[in-house]
């Protein structure tokens, strides 16, 4: 076996893991979620009108302030949906999965024994000052 066709199988194993298989089901979700999709949609809309009122040379500081507002009331319905949350949720989930496997994959290219090499543990202090990476 060579080096891609590993990788290949480490590709299907990850596809029939859970926490790829509720990420794929709730990214599926939320492109079914008419609702969401829709309040996705207008908050796109939102953000280039923004960008266009911000873009004149006479801008219109309180037309600039509304569509902020309204573009902040959006986020948080998309962002407080339930749909959104459990994709939200599953993604970690899943990118936390994918840096573990990274990290395997690094240390092995350091030239760690395979065998016995861990993923490493990072701690967060929820300062993005200091980070050295999530994991």
């Amino acid at each position: 076996m060579n080096t891609l066709d590993a990788v290949r199988q480490l590709g299907e194993a990850i596809q029939k893991d859970e926490r790829f298989l509720r990420y794929a089901k709730a990214k599926l979700d939320n492109d079914n979620n008419k609702e969401l999709q829709d309040a996705i949609g207008e908050f796109n809309m939102v953000r280039m009108e923004i960008d266009r009122a911000m873009s004149t040379e006479n801008q219109d500081d309180a037309k600039v302030k509304e569509l902020n507002e309204k573009l902040r009331t959006l986020y948080t319905q998309i962002m407080s949906s339930s749909a959104m949350a459990e994709y939200n949720n599953a993604k970690a989930e899943l990118d936390s999965m994918l840096n573990d496997i990274n990290s395997v994959i690094m240390q092995c290219v350091d030239g760690a024994d395979p065998a016995t090499c861990e993923p490493e543990v990072h701690s967060c202090s929820g300062s993005c000052a200091t980070c050295g990476g999530c994991g």
